[in-house]
């Protein structure tokens, strides 16, 4: 049968499997020596059934010495054990809390493909920015963990807006679960210009809703694990519920969605999200997790620490740096911790390794079909000023003068104000958190310390104001 796609399947020694689908943006796959250049444009028939007995491997990890190998979800339902793994697509696995997932997953034991279109690096040289720490490509960050582990990750590089890449991917792979890292995550870029802001909609809007029309398609048993945001719910004056809070009104009594009050457009898109995953989850019985992520801190998973090349990046910036990560590499080199306006501003945060230990969690103990799921994935709650007072400590220990000085909010937000958001059910499939403590803050200090010399201190301080966004364009660096 004649495709209209094709798949570009490039063949490396010691190297990825990476793809590419025409139909869409995608990046040229020059990490090694093509063994056969007439092998390149293949049917996607034919294709899937070489790297069926190329790509696929039956990952494993060690527990009390026996091999476990994650069953599929039809392999769990039946109570059949079986040596195929379970089959993880992370979408956008090359980012921040995705590269990390997709590693922490492939050492489980669980068969791995990234699909990312690896905007997230254009990004920083677009606005003049970069990582603290040193990346390198994809295609050599996958190559290294195959030759220290043995492991193979695929990989898909293409955008997920684009429907027939998005397809074609789901066809080869046929995942059983996918975690949806794939979209634009800061609120601040959201807030830049008018074009940021309607990239950032259109990007997760329409990326979301094409993940949830490929499963209906091509994956009706995939599991869909979605990370979203602490922030869709705002700082209201009541505690906050799992997704759902019961109401009683007028002498009636219901269970509804827990009210959203979202800061940024970046924000608002995550909640356009939600509303599109529930309801797909009732009209096409999607089963799907929606976890509702706090502010992520920490850079170092057990397995991005086994090598440079597997580093993860460390963002530090006023755009794309969340709060504790941006204090530790202030304090590194001296700059007064940036506290905006009186500090109050409380949110829920977890440490990198909980994100993917919850992530597993999510996928180890699927939905049912038809099922929404909200969990708030964070572990403490601080205030700004809270973070501010335990950096400030935990420099003295280590010779550092830390300074902290208030400056001109940039956002639109209260900054005294009610929090106490609920966060059981992950803890109750199984969650074990690592809790910020004085040893963590000084590693990430030393972190910072060990690369202050990367810092652009010109980065440090705000620039994106929520209320003199405009529609002009900004091009250059913020």
């Amino acid at each position: 049968m004649k495709m209209a796609h094709s798949i570009t399947n490039c063949t490396f020694s010691a190297s990825p499997a990476v793809k590419t689908f025409s139909g869409s943006p995608s990046y040229c796959c020059n990490v090694g020596k093509l063994q056969n250049s007439k092998s390149l444009n293949l049917s996607l028939k034919s294709s899937s059934k070489r790297e069926k007995k190329s790509y696929v491997t039956c990952a494993s990890a060690a527990v009390q010495g026996q091999t476990q190998t994650p069953l599929t979800g039809s392999q769990e339902a039946s109570g059949h054990s079986s040596s195929k793994p379970k089959k993880v697509m992370v979408i956008g696995g090359d980012g921040y809390c995705g590269w990390a997932t997709a590693l922490h997953l492939s050492n489980k034991g669980y068969e791995v493909a990234i699909v990312d279109n690896l905007v997230r690096r254009l990004f920083d040289h677009q606005l003049g920015l970069d990582s603290l720490t040193p990346i390198t490509s994809i295609q050599n960050r996958v190559r290294r963990w195959k030759s220290l582990t043995g492991k193979t990750i695929q990989l898909f590089i293409g955008d997920i807006c684009d429907f027939d890449f998005l397809s074609e991917a789901f066809k080869s792979f046929e995942p059983d679960a996918a975690v949806h890292f794939g979209e634009q995550r800061s609120a601040p870029y959201s807030m830049i210009d008018r074009s940021r802001a309607v990239y950032t909609q259109h990007n997760n809007v329409i990326g979301t809703l094409n993940v949830l029309f490929a499963i209906k398609e091509y994956s009706e048993e995939c599991h869909l694990v979605k990370l979203g945001t602490m922030g869709e719910y705002g700082t209201p004056n009541i505690d906050i519920e799992e997704g759902f809070i019961t109401i009683t009104h007028n002498g009636r009594t219901d269970t509804l969605p827990y009210p959203k009050q979202a800061s940024s457009f970046y924000h608002l898109s995550k909640v356009h999200d939600s509303h599109n995953i529930a309801f797909t989850c009732k009209a096409w019985s999607i089963r799907a997790t929606d976890l509702n992520q706090g502010v992520v801190y920490g850079v170092r998973t057990d397995e991005t620490a086994m090598h440079d090349e597997l580093s993860n990046r460390f963002d530090y910036d006023g755009v794309f740096g969340t709060a504790l990560n941006r204090f530790c590499v202030q304090a590194a080199v001296g700059h007064p911790l940036t506290v905006y306006g009186k500090g109050g501003q409380t949110r829920g945060y977890l440490d990198i390794r909980d994100t993917v230990q919850c992530v597993e969690l999510a996928i180890a103990n699927p939905a049912k079909p038809g099922e929404f799921r909200v969990f708030n994935q964070f572990t403490e709650q601080f205030s700004v000023n809270d973070l501010a007072k335990l950096v400030t400590a935990a420099g003295a220990k280590l010779g550092l003068d830390v300074q902290t000085k208030s400056v001109p909010n940039p956002r639109v937000e209260a900054e005294e104000h009610y929090y106490n958001a609920k966060h059981t059910k992950l803890v109750e499939l199984g969650l074990v958190p690592h809790l910020l403590s004085d040893s963590l803050l000084d590693s990430l200090l030393n972190f910072a310390v060990q690369y202050k010399d990367r810092v652009d201190t010109a980065q440090i301080m705000p620039s994106v104001s929520w209320k003199k966004m405009g529609a002009k364009p900004r091009t250059v660096s913020v």
